[in-house]
């Protein structure tokens, strides 16, 4: 892993015996999460917005927009703009009509670099809490600098009560989202590494099916003794499972060598921005793995799509339920060409009984590949090599480090949104009367940024000193405005408004 900046700068427990009283619990009508995973609050239209690019499967669609349309976004103006005591490298997440003691507010959580968790205003952009969780002696490396740091952003559960954070001791914190308490009973906090030192919760934390998914990255430079590995933490009863990506025979947090537990394998990562998507038919956790060695044999699964349980963890002998891994991943791994640089992408299910459930991975290779997502290489299990249904070169526009967009148009069609340094890059998914899908370009522009998210049938795309907003299918420029730097840092739409942090600390809110 490579850190690209264009701005300035435990075993699993026993699992919930009665599936229907998980679900009566968590407040939901389903088993598992909705494409887009914009829950309704029961009391009003708005929305929660629980995690980056939305819980679950993370398409980074939020269709229940109407406020802010194609026809109403040139009218956006800036509402207030506030700079934040120390800068939000990540994205936003929102809880409507919390009630706390200044009265009922719709709150926005972001959680900084400095490891300090912000809950804001909505309407106002005021700092209501905030609770720190930083380095203390903790360095990169062990190396006396820098001080250790995330990229990561919070998660909401969907019961509307609880805000998760990543904090740099090396633990996941659980608050009152209204008050901001810290919950410190039934294993809260929850352990996420030993080795904060060596490796981080960089990526976006997720919620899905009663549980919270957490993974880890190594710091720029990939220097240190780390693994890669997810955290499955089961909400109702504080038990998590470990999936180490190296050892993954090995269920446990590894310690520095040459402590033990620890694997002889070194600098594999789970780092992309969206850490986990979860298939919102099926309840499988997908993951894609940045450098290290690939040899199945020994349990260790570098630069591949990796499919495990729902409850985050892989078959009996520690393999995942299924694997994908590209031909030339001896290339990827020498040359440093992450195919974890994103997650992998979910795509709508079409016809069933002709075409395969898929998905989309994009490396810093610029290589889209198709896969089979419930038999990804094609061979009926992990361990294989090669397998994907169709590569599309993108080379030609440089790597890809951020996370894509999934969207179905009014017209049924799938599109997939694809942006990194040097623009924007739209595709189209057809299948044929036999059921053979493909990827088809439909345009590529020069508009630039990290992350894009969809609204209202709007495209929204942040750059360097620019937000824009744009027609989906033709990529035509609807709207734009001046902000600040960018690093990691992608917007948030929800609720008629439009969030921006940059890389100044800046945070910055648009409405109509």
């Amino acid at each position: 892993m490579t850190r690209i900046r264009i701005g300035r700068r435990l075993l699993m427990g026993a699992l919930i015996p009665c599936l229907a009283l998980c679900l009566t619990l968590l407040g939901t009508t389903s088993v598992w999460a909705a494409p887009h995973h914009t829950s309704r609050i029961a009391t009003a239209s708005k929305i929660a917005w629980l995690a980056f690019d939305g819980a679950g499967a993370r398409s980074g669609v939020n269709s229940a927009e109407t406020i802010i349309t194609p026809s109403t976004v040139s009218g956006l103006h800036s509402l207030w703009q506030h700079t934040l005591p120390s800068v939000v490298d990540g994205t936003l997440v929102e809880q409507p009509n919390v009630s706390t003691s200044g009265g009922v507010r719709d709150l926005l959580f972001g959680t900084s670099l400095t490891g300090t968790l912000f809950a804001l205003d909505a309407a106002t952009g005021a700092i209501v809490w905030q609770a720190k969780h930083p380095a203390g002696s903790c360095t990169v490396n062990n190396n006396g600098s820098p001080a250790c740091f995330t990229t990561s952003t919070p998660a909401i559960d969907s019961r509307g009560t609880y805000v998760y954070t990543y904090g740099l001791d090396g633990y996941v914190h659980k608050h009152v989202m209204a008050t901001g308490a810290e919950i410190t009973t039934g294993g809260w906090p929850e352990l996420v590494t030993l080795k904060n030192f060596d490796e981080k919760g960089s990526s976006s934390l997720n919620t899905a099916n009663g549980y919270l998914y957490v993974t880890t990255g190594g710091y720029p430079g990939d220097g240190g003794d780390y693994q890669g590995h997810l955290v499955a933490i089961n909400l109702f009863t504080g038990a998590q499972a470990v999936f180490n990506v190296l050892c993954s025979n090995q269920k446990v947090h590894f310690v520095e060598q040459p402590g033990t537990p620890d694997c002889g394998q070194q600098q594999a990562g789970v780092w992309a921005r969206a850490g986990t998507t979860v298939a919102p038919d099926t309840g499988a956790v997908y993951l894609a793995v940045g450098n290290g060695d690939y040899n199945p044999g020994a349990f260790d699964y570098g630069d591949s799509v990796l499919r495990l349980g729902w409850f985050g963890g892989g078959i009996a002998s520690g393999a995942p339920h299924d694997s994908y891994t590209p031909a030339n991943y001896k290339t990827l791994q020498q040359q440093d060409l992450d195919l974890g640089s994103t997650a992998p992408a979910l795509l709508p299910l079409q016809n069933a009984s002709l075409t395969p459930a898929m998905t989309v991975i994009i490396g810093k290779d610029g290589i889209l590949r198709l896969l089979n997502r419930r038999n990804m290489s094609g061979k009926g299990g992990p361990g294989h090599v090669g397998g994907e249904l169709q590569d599309v070169n993108l080379s030609q526009y440089g790597e890809v480090l951020q996370q894509p967009a999934i969207w179905t148009d009014g017209n049924g069609v799938a599109w997939v949104f694809i942006v990194n340094n040097s623009g924007l890059t739209a595709l189209t998914l057809s299948t044929d009367a036999s059921g053979h899908s493909s990827l088809h370009v439909v345009y590529h522009n020069g508009d630039g940024g990290t992350s894009p998210l969809l609204a209202g049938g709007v495209l929204y795309v942040q750059g360097d000193g620019v937000i824009r907003a744009l027609n989906p299918t033709t990529g035509a420029k609807l709207w734009s405005a001046s902000i600040g730097p960018l690093h990691w840092e992608s917007p948030l739409v929800v609720n008629g408004r439009l969030y921006v942090v940059d890389d100044n600390g800046v945070f910055t809110a648009f409405g109509l």
